[in-house]
């Protein structure tokens, strides 16, 4: 065979082998162990109106902690799911701030109407200007943020009870915190 034949005839085979590679390495991977490069930093400095008030504007001043910064948007069904454990979490005295992503404000607030609202208050990211210096990939995502306004643990995904109870709480513990 010649040398160009051969190799019109590997290189499917090589691009193949690859490509096989790549896929059985995502296969042992976690999806919501993302990296984070905001872990150990200060929350972002932001300045940006409450969902409930549009004149009222919040700051990272205002964010220390120990609380829960959770990242949601009416448009997220896994929001939807979270939604009773962080109903449960505030009953329990565990602070969480909103941060409303990427939403629209009349449906947001309709949504917390009508479903409760276990929000100390909500900042209003319309823009998603604070979810991408935050490194946010999308909602829901759940920071937990110390007394000195650092973020020591990002969750991403669903706050469930296990969850909660395994992950969440020891470190929340470790700052502090007393639900």
């Amino acid at each position: 065979m010649k040398p160009g034949k051969l190799l019109l005839f590997s290189l499917p085979l090589a691009v193949f082998l690859g490509l096989g590679y790549f896929f059985l390495q995502a296969l042992d991977s976690d999806p919501s162990l993302l990296p984070s490069t905001r872990i150990d930093d200060q929350v972002p400095g932001f300045q940006l109106p409450t969902l409930a008030d549009a004149g009222r504007m919040v700051s990272e001043a205002e964010l220390r902690g120990p609380l829960l910064l959770n990242v949601w948007a009416t448009w997220c069904p896994s929001c939807q799911l979270e939604h009773p454990v962080l109903l449960e979490l505030a009953k329990n005295g565990v602070p969480i701030v909103g941060l409303n992503y990427k939403d629209v404000r009349p449906a947001a607030l309709k949504y917390l109407e009508i479903h409760g609202d276990p929000f100390q208050f909500n900042i209003y990211d319309e823009q998603g200007d604070l979810g991408l210096d935050l490194g946010v990939y999308g909602a829901p995502e759940t920071y937990l943020i110390d007394d000195q306004g650092v973020i020591r643990y990002r969750h991403v995904g669903v706050v469930t009870p296990q969850n909660w109870r395994e992950q969440l709480y020891p470190i929340w513990q470790s700052m502090g915190g007393k639900p």
